[in-house]
């Protein structure tokens, strides 16, 4: 396939600008994937993408997780996934794809305008970022970002930040994987990718990892929307061409 090299070194950039940024690589991937792939298959890869990025993560940065909120998140955004999902099958592919592209340049926007944004540490807050997460995250194929803000809230170091945030997603992409796999998104003439995407997910967070303490975090999340922000317009405007 000709366009393999390219498909390769962008879901490694956008797995090492997921892993540094704390947004989860989906965020780049999907937009970027949905040029080669139309957005059923893109969901479907995406999540096994996950599957072995979040793994290599747990394995990276196991210092240490947060119990609670993988509890608190994990479980609204499991159920949420699976209902989104599934949602997602009677749902046509185009509008998903302008819906995602509007939630793109929405939250880059709004991340870039309110810096300082930061949710109360509460039990509900926990409860309402992982639901939204997991039905973004089914329906669109990008949760990370709202599941970050949950996060950010609870002041976790960067390391148990991408811990608790990899073991969340797990649950997440396991979930999801299982629905999309019985919605028929999920073809045998793109099994070949899942090595590929094995190694990719495991190099990129590997790499991620080493660049992690050499960038402020607040000025490398600032380049990242930047980059969320021109991906969302990049991939409206082509769908309104």
């Amino acid at each position: 396939m000709q366009f393999l090299p390219l498909f390769i070194i962008l879901a490694l950039i956008a797995e090492i600008l997921g892993t540094i940024g704390g947004f989860g690589s989906s965020l780049f991937f999907v937009p970027i994937a949905g040029y080669f792939f139309d957005f059923h298959s893109v969901l479907g890869i995406t999540a096994l993408f996950h599957l072995s990025s979040n793994v290599s993560k747990i394995a990276l940065f196991r210092k240490g997780f947060d119990k609670k909120l993988v509890i608190r998140i994990g479980i609204p955004a499991v159920i949420f996934v699976i209902a989104g999902a599934f949602l997602s099958r009677f749902i046509h592919s185009s509008f998903l794809q302008v819906v995602l592209a509007i939630f793109l340049i929405a939250l880059s926007l709004l991340l870039m305008i309110y810096k300082n944004l930061q949710l109360k540490p509460t039990t509900t807050n926990s409860i309402i970022g992982g639901s939204l997460s997991g039905l973004t995250a089914g329906l669109l194929g990008t949760g990370g970002a709202i599941r970050g803000l949950t996060l950010a809230a609870f002041n976790l170091d960067k390391e148990r930040f991408i811990a608790t945030s990899a073991i969340i997603d797990l649950g997440i992409d396991l979930s999801r994987s299982v629905v999309y796999f019985s919605n028929g998104y999920m073809h045998k003439h793109d099994y070949y990718l899942i090595p590929i995407l094995v190694i990719v997910g495991i190099t990129g967070t590997f790499i991620g990892k080493k660049l992690v303490s050499r960038f402020s975090e607040n000025q490398f999340k600032y380049g990242v929307l930047i980059l969320v922000l021109a991906t969302g317009i990049i991939t409206l405007l082509n769908l309104l061409n």
